[in-house]
């Protein structure tokens, strides 16, 4: 990661036992793993910007193995991603956007076959900001069950030359979910929808 200027990381790992009702068997993880780095096109605009996502496609591996340890090392046991990024003040949106390649690809090959669409979220903010980041099923996107989003955020970033960049894995469905629509015990694989 010669080319990025990485000032801090954060991994929070959440176990959810339940949401009012009965208390689950086994509680649902869910664990985001930021990366605050230097926003190389911050302050001016730069025409050509795309050669960066293959800068980051090293530390998007990197943050994929941390999630999958931190959920217990098996990647066989992730059943939910999604990624998001967070801009300072003094880039653009589409700098958060240099974002969805590595961030989703280096989860597929961490987790092997995920089939699904990463779903993502970005938005251009100061220190403290707060983004719901989306997940979907790894291998389904239309699995209802597995439909829920993780508030992330860094206390004293993104600066406004900096990126959050943020990828988020869980090991189920919501707690209690319960409002029907495709299980994952059926989905088909071939399309990453269904």
């Amino acid at each position: 990661m010669a080319d990025i200027e990485l000032r801090k990381r954060l991994l929070t790992v959440e176990e959810i036992f339940h949401e009012g009702g009965p208390v689950a068997a086994i509680p649902l993880r869910r664990a985001a793993a930021i990366s605050v780095i230097a926003n190389p096109f911050a302050g001016r605009y730069v025409e050509e910007i795309s050669f960066f996502m293959k800068t980051l496609e090293p530390l998007g591996v990197e943050m994929a193995q941390a999630l999958v340890k931190a959920l217990g090392g098996d990647p066989k046991a992730v059943q939910g991603y999604g990624k998001g990024a967070i801009v300072g003040a003094a880039g653009e949106l589409e700098h958060g956007a240099l974002w969805h390649v590595p961030g989703g690809y280096a989860m597929r090959a961490v987790l092997g076959d995920a089939k699904a669409i990463v779903p993502s979220a970005k938005k251009v903010g100061g220190p403290g900001t707060r983004l719901d980041i989306p997940v979907t099923h790894i291998n389904a996107s239309y699995v209802r069950s597995h439909f829920d989003a993780m508030e992330v955020g860094v206390p004293d970033g993104p600066r406004a030359d900096e990126l959050a960049l943020v990828l988020v894995m869980t090991t189920g469905a919501r707690i209690h979910a319960r409002v029907g629509g495709l299980a994952a015990d059926d989905i088909k694989g071939q399309d990453g929808l269904r």
